[in-house]
């Protein structure tokens, strides 16, 4: 990879006459020198913050089909292929590359840091030993940052680990990629590195520290362990080499996974058991209360605004109006957009990971009286939020169902009203993948006469109007869906996470502050879960000497016991189940931020093959897929006349419909093909 070199270029403009020249042999006085950055805590405060600046967090400036361009533009969760979420607009796509790679701009993040490292110790004497150690632990925590945010991209990359001096000759700035293994490693060495130098608590708002390290590490490791392990289950194993240099660009060799992935998972458990036992973090429960659905929901909504939470390990904060954000612009309900809303639309896919709801035989939610949702009649509701009435407080404080309130105002969503007959039955006789396409609009019961099936194709007036009780109904209430105009919720549900609940704030674009939670202590208990699971799995015993399944089981239960979710009646057992329990949660407590698009990837479920596991736990993925193509569910509540009540029908989500595909070479995303054209060492992806 050839370096560019970071510059400030002066143009500069010398004039010489008969009389007399200009020496220009002095350095110019708007150019900032180490001398003057990284002599004083107040030159290192500049230095780090035009770093962190550009630091590849997934927070609200991210979004996921641009990469990092660091706007915010659409910016949604969840809607990248994972289940959480769809997005009407072509954002929502699956997770195979990003608009603007992220290459370049980590290696010149990558040269910052290592400038840091060769030249902080010129300046030594000019800090407390224990600062000048954390600057030098700053510098190998953002070099670890950035190396995991490629790998996690790439598999292996160039490890530029020391200046490259420009010019130079070829040799000296050309560096190829290293394998994807050494590439891990050296991602745990500079996680290491800095765990040893930093201090325990940041010195100023927005730095690491020894827990922040710690943490990331985890994840890093688990995701190192992970593709270790599970490169390995996929058809032929994935694994390549690079067709100029013969490194193995991904995957690993077949006489090193299994003790890589040992490795990378005693290391995820390690670091996550460190912070449990010494870092004082706790899961937030301010307001939480036992047998309190209410408490609980309020507990959990509240957590994510509250910067003085003991959960908080890593949070990048938003002030206004200086530095702010758009995430309410784009992501509230139909009523409060400005300039757009419904961005991110919880999917039935995701809400039927959470408890307290019935359930056919296979498992997923139950609509009907029948053993599935085409048998039987649908079940009348009095109101549309009897249908939660006993699921998870944790859900409700991520979505907004049908009729709950939000900002102070009633969410009044149908999916339209049916005026025929009681009981009714089911509107589908087909709700396989293969209909999916087959929508509410094209059933007799709306087309044609006698019409008993009411929806809306637009908002505000053009809504269809029934009559009821004296009284004009629309037909798609205020917040949609409305079937050909897409700016409502396109699922029947909106998200409530990270939204700013106040009746008074602000909506529009770059009027938002909240803060974005990167890094969690809930996400570590898991971390030390999984890590439990899989090294146990593989006969390995933890370095601390802790029971493993315990360990895994209490986290659990803990996270459980603060969700209002039913806890485990026994331990954890080491095997897939055990395993698929933890993925379950992972995928409930750590939904919409950025986490599970993540976690898919290292698990390898996301193509057809591997896709049963796709949720956490064992489904029948020809429901939702086909071959390579997927696609999610919305759960839509309609009003019937007759019986002035509300039923539900669980049916492929039908307005602005997204279908996602995924095949195992998008593990990997592609090497931006004009760094490979112009290199004789950079390989692209095996099979690009």
């Amino acid at each position: 990879m050839k370096m560019k070199r970071l510059m400030i270029i002066l143009a500069l403009a010398g004039s010489c006459s008969m009389q007399s020249c200009v020496d220009l042999d002095i350095t110019p006085k708007n150019i900032v020198t180490d001398n003057e950055l990284l002599n004083t805590p107040a030159g290192m405060d500049i230095y780090l913050a035009r770093i962190y600046s550009m630091m590849p967090f997934e927070d609200f400036k991210y979004t996921a089909e641009w990469g990092f361009e660091y706007n915010g533009w659409l910016n949604s969760v969840g809607i990248e292929g994972t289940g959480e979420a769809v997005n009407r607009d072509g954002v929502t796509t699956s997770f195979r590359g990003e608009r603007t790679p992220y290459w370049g701009r980590a290696f010149e993040t990558i040269r910052d840091a290592n400038h840091l490292i060769e030249n902080l110790p010129k300046y030594k004497d000019n800090f407390s030993e224990e600062l000048y150690n954390h600057y030098l632990g700053e510098a190998y925590y953002i070099r670890a940052t950035v190396f995991y945010t490629l790998a996690k991209r790439f598999g292996g990359v160039p490890l530029v680990t020391k200046l490259i001096q420009y010019p130079g000759t070829a040799e000296e700035m050309e560096v190829p990629r290293a394998t994807e293994e050494e590439t891990w490693n050296q991602i745990l060495a500079d996680f290491d590195q800095s765990i040893s130098l930093l201090m325990t608590k940041s010195p100023k708002a927005g730095y690491s520290n020894k827990y922040v390290a710690l943490a990331f590490k985890s994840e890093a490791m688990l995701y190192a362990g992970s593709v270790a392990k599970y490169n390995q289950s996929v058809s032929g194993r994935l694994t390549g080499m690079g067709r100029k240099t013969g490194v193995r660009v991904i995957g690993f060799a077949e006489n090193s996974w299994q003790s890589a992935s040992k490795k990378y998972f005693s290391e995820a458990y390690k670091a996550a058991r460190e912070i449990m036992k010494d870092g004082g973090y706790s899961l937030y429960k301010k307001k939480w209360a036992a047998n309190d659905p209410d408490a609980q929901y309020q507990n959990m909504l509240d957590m994510f605004s509250d910067l003085s939470s003991p959960e908080n390990i890593y949070v990048k904060e938003y002030i206004y109006p200086t530095a702010t954000h758009a995430f309410d612009g784009y992501n509230l309900p139909f009523t409060f957009r400005a300039p757009l809303s419904a961005g991110t639309c919880p999917t039935l896919d995701f809400v039927e990971l959470f408890d307290g709801f019935d359930r056919y035989p296979d498992g997923s939610i139950r609509v009907t009286t029948g053993n599935n949702n085409t048998s039987g009649d649908y079940i009348m509701y009095d109101s549309p939020l009897e249908f939660f009435k006993n699921a998870e407080p944790r859900l409700r404080a991520y979505v907004i169902f049908p009729n709950d309130e939000f900002r102070g105002k009633e969410i009044e969503i149908r999916g339209g009203i049916f005026t025929g007959n009681t009981p009714i039955k089911p509107f589908f006789s087909n709700y396989s993948y293969n209909t999916a396409d087959t929508r509410y609009q094209n059933l007799d019961i709306y087309a044609k006469s006698p019409k008993t099936l009411y929806l809306s194709p637009r908002e505000g007036n053009r809504q269809e109007i029934v009559e009821y009780n004296g009284k004009q109904m629309t037909a798609a209430g205020a917040e949609g869906p409305f079937y050909d105009n897409a700016e409502a919720t396109v699922t029947g549900l909106y998200l409530r996470k990270w939204l700013n609940p106040s009746p008074t704030a602000e909506p529009g674009e770059g009027k938002s502050s909240q803060p974005f939670v990167l890094m969690r202590y809930a996400e570590v208990l898991l971390n030390a879960a999984e890590a439990a699971v899989e090294m146990q799995l593989a006969g390995v015993a933890s370095s601390d000497g802790s029971n493993l399944m315990q360990v895994a089981s209490d986290a659990i239960n803990e996270i459980r016991e603060r969700a209002g979710a039913v806890k485990l009646s026994s331990n954890l057992t080491a095997d897939v189940n055990g395993r698929n329990i933890v993925r379950k949660e992972r995928r409930k407590e750590l939904a919409f931020e950025n986490k599970a698009k993540w976690d898919l990837r290292r698990w390898r479920v996301s193509h057809y093959e591997g896709r049963d596991g796709f949720w956490g736990e064992t489904r029948d993925k020809n429901k939702y897929s086909n071959n390579e193509n997927f696609r999610f569910r919305g759960l839509y509540p309609f009003f019937s006349t007759k019986s002035g009540k509300y039923f539900y029908d669980a049916r492929f989500q039908w307005v602005a419909s997204k279908t996602f595909a995924y095949t195992p070479i998008d593990y990997y995303f592609e090497i931006p093909s004009g760094e490979v054209a112009k290199s004789e060492f950079i390989d692209q992806q095996p099979n690009r």
